[in-house]
């Protein structure tokens, strides 16, 4: 099917990047429509090691500006989405085969000192033999450096970001890849397809914006002709694994072959051990952690831990490919984290602009960046706005988190305390909505497992494109870590039912 409405933006890509793009150009009063062939999230953005940080490695490859501008959105992204993005202390434990101590205090303080910090705390030096940090770590760790960076839930950064987009008039579909794109008639016109239905649509649009991540060379061949190569597909593998410290805060850890990883707390009852640097040859979909790096990351905890970290104690992995722009560095761990914009197409042809590389920190400044380059083409309507604008749910103050899981307790006094701060650090204020019609915990509906209720499972799927229990369990939420395999199919099922039954009424 062929409309007549012509957008002045198509944006193919349903990542950070791309989600954040529409957001800034919708609010900004553009027409937008984002295209997703899989669901939000499923690429890169939702396998990252889950940071707001400066990259604090980046100094060494002299990477100041790029370390500066992330350093500066991490005080920006906390106070616009409290509830999914909060401040996180790492330990760095010196160790004497490794970067010499007056070295890393020196980064430590360019990292304190060039990004505009303000409510995060400084540096501050330990006694591992004294401070609690110490206790999990093997006893030759003596001395280490305490820093501040922020934890995000990374696809729900994603999700928000497209909701905001959507609720301020942009078209977001997810499930509805681009399988052609030609310039006609001075505009795109590009053939969507709906991977659930088979459904054919052709937008036409003024402007092009590939954000398709590790398959935007591919788009950009498709689409434009153009057989160059702009990407460099890094793959980066995490571990999950039971519990090994008490305390709140994260470990950096440094390897013996010169590469960094991190231990984080995650979802209560786990840590997140990675990342890997690997160059990726393969389908970026068919990526999967080896057991190269599986046994690389278990030895890299264990030389730190006083329990080793074995593939007994994993519960859970994920890769992910990493499209960095290729600069040429003769290691995947040197290759830039900058982004670069780039625009395709001949004078008096409708543009594509293409985002290449970027980390989930610096997302907001890129489609910044990405809108300059709209405006040049389609000219300027509104200013720059999402410094200061909340995501959805993110409307309280950024040290308020507490009282709002208190407000929420005290309007529902029956719902249980770890579901009340769940609900608040996954939805934040819409955690209200959720619960609103509620009067007591049988109101929310089924329990699928663990605590997921059929209200909350209703609001992903009316309000967060969730179609089925991978989007729930895996992006929305990590439940699929808590979930049995009966739970998980009788998730299935009811999201099923529910979508004939939708489908059915329309």
């Amino acid at each position: 099917m062929t409309t007549d409405v012509i957008h002045d933006v198509f944006i193919a890509g349903g990542g950070i990047n791309g989600c954040g793009i529409a957001r800034d150009a919708v609010g900004r009063g553009y027409t937008v429509y984002l295209a997703e062939m899989k669901d939000l999230a499923s690429g890169t953005s939702s396998w990252s090691t889950k940071l707001i940080h400066g990259g604090l490695r980046y100094l060494e490859h002299y990477e100041f500006r790029l370390v500066r501008e992330a350093l500066m959105e991490r005080e920006v992204l906390w106070g616009m989405a409290p509830h999914i993005i909060w401040p996180l202390r790492f330990v760095l434990p010196l160790h004497k085969d490794m970067r010499p101590g007056w070295l890393i205090r020196l980064g430590l303080f360019l990292y304190d000192h060039i990004g505009g910090r303000k409510a995060l705390p400084a540096t501050q030096v330990l006694d591992l033999t004294r401070d609690p940090a110490g206790k999990p770590l093997k006893d030759r760790f003596r001395k280490a450096f305490e820093y501040s960076d922020c934890w995000v839930n990374d696809a729900r950064l994603v999700v928000l970001n497209a909701r905001d987009a959507a609720d301020r008039g942009a078209t977001i579909r997810t499930r509805a890849k681009v399988v052609s794109a030609r310039r006609e008639g001075g505009l795109w016109a590009i053939v969507v397809e709906d991977v659930l239905t088979g459904a054919r649509d052709t937008v036409k649009a003024k402007l092009f914006v590939n954000a398709a991540g590790p398959w935007v060379d591919k788009l950009l061949q498709n689409a434009a002709g153009s057989n160059t190569h702009n990407v460099r597909l890094v793959q980066g593998s995490h571990i999950v694994v039971k519990k090994k410290f008490a305390d709140p805060r994260a470990y950096f850890f440094q390897n013996n072959d010169g590469r960094i990883f991190f231990a984080i707390p995650y979802e209560q009852d786990f840590t997140l051990i990675g990342t890997t640097d690997r160059d990726y040859k393969g389908d970026p979909a068919d990526v999967k952690i080896t057991d190269d790096e599986i046994d690389y990351l278990c030895a890299g905890a264990s030389e730190y831990f006083k329990e080793p970290v074995t593939r007994a104690d994993m519960v859970w992995s994920y890769s992910g490919v990493r499209p960095l722009y290729d600069d040429g560095a003769s290691k995947a761990q040197e290759a830039t984290r900058d982004y670069v914009l780039k625009a395709v197409g001949g004078e008096g042809e409708p543009q594509m602009l293409n985002v290449f590389g970027g980390k989930i920190t610096t997302y907001r400044k890129l489609a910044e960046s990405m809108l300059e380059k709209i405006e040049a083409v389609l000219g300027a309507k509104g200013k720059p706005w999402t410094e200061g604008a909340t995501l959805p749910g993110g409307d309280f103050d950024r040290n308020g988190f507490g009282g709002l899981v208190s407000r929420l307790r005290t309007e529902k006094p029956w719902l249980p305390g770890a579901l009340a701060e769940r609900l608040v650090r996954l939805y934040g204020t819409k955690a209200f909505v959720i619960t609103k019609s509620a009067g007591s915990l049988a109101d929310l509906g089924r329990i699928f497992g663990g605590d997921l209720t059929e209200a909350e499972v209703n609001y992903l799927m009316d309000q967060e494109w969730a179609v089925d229990a991978e989007d729930v369990l895996w992006r929305r939420t990590k439940l699929g870590l808590k979930l049995d395999a009966d739970s998980v199919a009788a998730l299935e099922a009811y999201m099923q039912e529910r979508r004939s039954a939708r489908a059915a009424a329309q």
